[in-house]
């Protein structure tokens, strides 16, 4: 056999063997772990990454705190939840509350829809900003009575029936939400487009957009019932059941006042105003009678430790005696104490240097207690101090509320 034949003989063998054989391919996992390290590398090349964040931290060295919830007697609460990364502890804390208040009441254990309120809220928000010529504090955070106000006008639905989660969305997200709507609100004040119908429909189509659809009805046990009739009906909330305190100098005390903070953006002139004294003394009969408590103020002090889930008022701020209604208001004035957190007040314990506080925390530094995630424990100091304003159920206070002239 010459060459030439034999070179064709084996191009025919190959191009059987060739045909026989019929590759596959499949969508694989792509990883360039090299090209990441890349990446990394000069991105900290460009740009060095800082110096971890230090802050100015109470040494809790040698200093007696509750370790764990198993020290404090404690009402009926639903578990702790998270808030992500929105500021609505105001909504979350009093519906937390309110779960309470069913379970206390009825007997019932239920878990309501934050998103409800929420969503009804920015409509009222943004219905206010319509009519007073774009004057209405545009904010995520409001207050604890709000969520009675919104109540009130709007009923409530149970968290299954409205989550304002997308599906698998893993924490409530509500920065493109508010930025979406204050952009929107601030354009509509710039233009002089003062079309309340029109701002209706657009805020609550971007609600819609990031929550998805409010309910109209709800189905309970086969039953179908509207928000209010939920309300009335299945979980007995009567909104008009709940009173606000507040304990400041810079308005007479008992009378019912308006509580000057940006996030009652409504100038609601609801709240009871009482001597110090008072106002935590109706703070602790009423956690050891058995009535949680709705309470907001600031979280910005030194004292608290998120990982060891503590809150005081150090002796290098100002010391134990000398926390009185002038020290308060004076914080207050000068802006060192804001309100800027609402949390829900379920537990006491009583400890050679005070009485400590329970306090359920939607908030995140709250999930770095290692002991209780989504728990602090609070000094009364602490309360008494920087917490601003509380709701509770009236008959928790008619011993207070005796004390005020009837408008």
């Amino acid at each position: 056999m010459n060459k030439t034949v034999f070179v064709t003989a084996a191009l025919l063998l190959s191009g059987v063997a060739m045909a026989q054989q019929r590759d596959k391919g499949a969508m694989q996992p792509f990883s360039n772990p090299f090209m990441k390290k890349i990446r990394s590398s000069l991105a900290d090349y460009k740009q060095p990454k800082a110096e971890s964040e230090k802050r100015f931290q109470m040494d809790y060295t040698n200093v007696d705190v509750p370790k764990s919830m198993d020290e404090f007697k404690t009402v009926f609460s639903t578990p702790a939840i998270s808030q992500g990364t929105t500021n609505t502890c105001w909504c979350f804390s009093t519906l937390s509350f309110f779960e309470s208040e069913v379970k206390r009441i009825n007997k019932q254990e239920v878990q309501l829809s934050q998103s409800y309120i929420v969503y009804w809220e920015y409509v009222e928000k943004a219905r206010d900003f319509v009519r007073t010529r774009g004057t209405t504090f545009i904010g995520e955070g409001s207050e604890t009575n709000a969520v009675m106000r919104m109540m009130n006008k709007y009923g409530i639905v149970p968290y299954d029936s409205y989550t304002g989660l997308k599906p698998n969305q893993p924490f409530y997200d509500h920065v493109s939400l508010f930025d979406e709507v204050k952009k929107y609100l601030d354009n509509v004040k710039q233009a002089g487009a003062w079309n309340e119908d029109e701002v209706m429909r657009t805020v609550q189509s971007i609600l819609k957009f990031h929550m998805g659809e409010i309910p109209q009805t709800v189905v309970v046990a086969g039953k179908t019932y509207t928000p209010q009739q939920y309300m009335k009906e299945v979980i007995k909330l009567n909104p008009n059941d709940y009173v606000d305190f507040m304990s400041l100098l810079e308005t007479p005390y008992w009378q019912q006042t308006e509580y000057k903070a940006p996030d009652n953006w409504w100038h609601s002139a609801d709240y009871y105003n009482v001597p110090l004294d008072d106002f935590m003394s109706l703070i602790k009969t009423s956690i050891k009678n058995g009535f949680s408590i709705a309470i907001g103020g600031d979280v910005s002090e030194s004292g608290i430790n998120p990982s060891l889930g503590v809150a005081m008022i150090p002796s290098y701020d100002i010391p134990h005696e000398y926390i009185d209604e002038s020290a308060r208001q004076l914080r207050w004035s000068n802006g060192t104490t804001t309100d800027d957190h609402a949390v829900h007040l379920v537990g006491w314990a009583e400890k050679p240097n005070g009485m400590w506080f329970l306090i359920k925390d939607s908030g995140s530094g709250a999930r770095n207690n290692p002991q209780n995630p989504g728990y602090y424990y609070w000094h009364e100091d602490y309360v008494k101090l920087k917490m601003m304003t509380f709701t509770i159920h009236r008959d928790a206070a008619k011993d207070v509320l005796a004390k005020f002239v009837k408008k």
